[in-house]
């Protein structure tokens, strides 16, 4: 099954001045599913076939290469992406395998942000996940090329067209299958490439690493014919090119198929999916040949576009080695011997070791002093990462997550990554006194790597606030600092993070005038607070009528707005979807106008035109997906309706009912456990945030007598 040669107008960076691959020739693709769907052993048997590790590890066994932290390892999951490089038919891979569970979905932001393209793990049984349309969306955001691969043939309940079917009506997603299953459960054994019409299937004795390629089955024939007429189809539906040359009638090779879904795939138009079953070696080599032919090359995706700092104006840079560098800082992480290490996404120039660099957001330079390149969590120098490669920068201080790395003499500030707001919290104190010093810096760090862990002092207690996606996130926060910071903490239980809004529309006016220090501090600002459409955060507008308020005055009373929406009015939870327009103000004495004067007129002003525009509490609501057998059903739904519950819909999944639930953050505390006594431990269930909403009147007159 060999590539198809693909041509490009662009020649930058061809091999050679220290590449080892020519860019044409580069993937930078990631692993994305929903939990337990199979991304790690996918990814681990991509690395065991591509050679870049000599034996597999397992993830229920503890040892696999992309699972490396001792978190992962005890809990069986994935925590933090893990970047490794390795080469399939003279490509280079660069693979990032990313979390799947919701508490650390930044892990999956971030990733897909500086990726060319992406691998959609879906399992056989379960499908389509709440997950994995999170996932999907996120990749649908940063316009990522994906394929999908339907893992876990071998299951009881397998079913390829099931789940091929899901992928077009929930995710909307135009899946055209390349393969069709031979066997299912335990009898799969391979596929039938109807590309190439030929059985492909695997043997157990040498763990699938060379696939026997033989006649379709006798059984399979017709269904074959059939679905190769209909893959076909789809794809001429998609790409006109290919079109023209099947309604010509002409023979169509296995070369133009190949280019045909490779413009699918970078345009977007088309989700090749293919089969197999990870777990026991079979499906894997077909995977990683579609990656290396239909997924993008930076040479196939648009230039990044960034802002010219000097200009103001914005800018593409192309993916080429004698372009500007422009970099993004991705991720950020705490090694105990090398201190922090700055994932980067090199998109034009090269990052060279020894070269100054600077950082268009705290407007300084930097020196390179270390490259490296990861191989999960191992680290092999290298003197320079070249355009559209991935890589990480090490003893640099001042950069952070989201940062962009570029030439002095060429400033680029590249967007930066938006994360989601946390939704539970938790108080930390160290155990002792000498400690506290220990326990601020290890937060620090443990903020800087992960930018969904929010680190905050309760100004009326003292407490330290740490704020994070989850009970697990906040679970893994506290192990790590005992672990890898070695400083010992007392914690309190999580709670959930509640925002506040406002409901209606008010108008404030404060004047403050105050002798402080010996010098008299007046101003006047009038607002405007009305609420913003649900999730579209908070607005703004600091543009008063002309000659009422100094343009000098328009940056503290902005500040002031923005400090008191961190601090509410119902219960100082912070406020969200609030829109702020400042309608006026003014000087009452030209000596005794400052900056402290109008950023606390403004602060005052905004309290009192949201208390007086009917404030609410809201809280977080998740999408439960909850699957059982049919005979729990009816106590499942019961729990369900105590709890706040509001059911969507139930469907059938094979013989076990799924039922699709709005329900409260708040009531979701000892879920598992509570299906686990009712269905006798044969109900899982998973979670993702879905939306604010406001806090019933009970509800919160009970918070708030807390």
């Amino acid at each position: 099954m060999g590539t198809d040669a693909t041509s490009t107008k662009r020649t930058a960076g061809a091999a050679g001045n220290g590449r080892t691959h020519a860019l044409a020739d580069v993937r930078n693709i990631g692993i994305i599913a929903h939990i337990d769907a199979g991304k790690t052993t996918v990814s681990e048997r991509i690395l065991y076939y591509a050679g870049a590790i000599h034996k597999i590890g397992e993830v229920h066994e503890g040892n696999a290469t992309m699972d490396w932290m001792v978190q992962e390892r005890e809990r069986g999951i994935t925590i933090t992406s893990a970047a490794i490089t390795c080469e399939w038919m003279g490509k280079q891979v660069n693979l990032i395998d990313t979390p799947g569970h919701v508490d650390f979905t930044v892990e999956v932001e971030r990733a897909l942000r500086v990726l060319d393209g992406a691998v959609g793990v879906f399992c056989a049984v379960a499908g389509v996940q709440p997950q994995s349309e999170t996932v999907w969306r996120q990749a649908d955001r940063y316009q990522v090329p994906r394929i999908a691969f339907v893992n876990k043939m071998d299951r009881m309940g397998a079913d390829f067209g099931r789940v091929v079917g899901e992928l077009k009506s929930k995710l909307k997603a135009n899946a055209i299958p390349l393969q069709l299953p031979i066997g299912a459960s335990e009898t799969f054994r391979g596929a039938v490439d109807l590309i190439g019409m030929k059985a492909v299937t695997y043997r157990d004795e040498d763990l699938g690493s060379e696939p026997q390629v033989s006649d379709i089955p006798a059984e399979l024939a017709d269904e074959a014919k059939a679905a190769r007429e209909a893959m076909v189809e789809a794809i001429a539906e998609a790409d006109e090119a290919f079109a023209d040359l099947y309604l010509s009638g002409e023979e169509l090779k296995a070369d133009d198929i190949h280019a045909a879904l490779r413009r699918c795939v970078v345009g977007r138009k088309a989700v090749p999916v293919l089969c197999g079953t990870a777990l026991r070696d079979k499906g894997v080599q077909p995977l990683l040949d579609a990656v290396v032919r239909y997924l993008p090359s930076p040479l196939d995706v648009p230039a990044v576009e960034g802002t010219e700092i000097r200009t103001g104006k914005t800018v593409q840079r192309p993916a080429d080695d004698t372009a500007p560098l422009a970099g993004l800082i991705f991720k950020v992480a705490a090694d105990p011997y090398l201190g922090r290490l700055l994932y980067v996404r090199v998109y034009s120039g090269v990052l060279r070791k020894g070269m100054n660099v600077w950082n268009p957001r705290t407007r300084t330079r930097d020196r390179v002093m270390r490259l490296i390149r990861m191989h999960s969590n191992e680290q092999l120098d290298t003197d320079a990462i070249y355009a559209g490669e991935i890589g990480v920068l090490g003893g640099i201080g001042k950069f952070t997550t989201g940062d962009t790395v570029c030439a002095e003499q060429a400033q680029i500030a590249l967007d930066r990554i938006e994360f989601p707001e946390p939704v539970m919290f938790m108080a930390i104190e160290p155990k002792s006194r000498a400690d506290k010093d220990k326990l601020g810096e290890a937060l620090q760090m443990l903020s800087d790597e992960d930018p969904t862990c929010r680190v905050r002092t309760d100004e009326e207690t003292g407490q330290t606030i740490v704020s994070g996606m989850g009970e697990l996130h906040l679970d893994i926060l506290r192990d790590r600092l005992v672990r890898e910071f070695k400083v010992p903490a007392n914690t309190g239980k999580p709670m959930v993070s509640y925002c506040e809004t406002v409901t209606g529309e008010a108008d404030g006016r404060h004047t403050f005038d105050r002798e402080i220090g010996g010098k008299r501090q007046a101003a006047t600002v009038e607002l405007h607070v009305s609420p913003m459409e649900r999730g579209k955060g908070n607005l703004v507008e600091v543009k008063p009528p002309r000659n009422t308020i100094p343009p000098e005055f328009c940056a503290p009373i902005e500040q002031g707005v923005q400090d008191a929406i961190l601090t509410g009015v119902v219960a100082r939870f912070p406020m969200q979807d609030v829109h702020v327009r400042i309608t006026g103000g003014g000087i009452l004495d030209p000596d005794s106008a400052t900056e402290t004067a109008f950023r606390t007129a403004a602060i005052l002003a905004f309290r009192e035109a949201a208390e007086a525009a009917a404030p609410e509490l809201l809280e977080p609501i998740m999408s439960v997906e909850l699957v059982t057998p049919p005979e729990y059903t009816g106590d499942l739904m019961g729990d369900l309706n105590g709890r706040r519950g509001q059911v969507r819909e139930m469907t059938m999944r094979g013989d076990m009912q799924v039922i699709s639930a709005n329900v409260p953050l708040a009531e979701m505390f000892g879920y598992a456990t509570a299906i686990r006594s009712l269905s006798r431990g044969r109900a899982s269930y998973s979670m993702e945030p879905e939306e604010f909403a406001v806090v019933p009147r009970a509800v919160k007159e009970s918070i708030l007598n807390r």
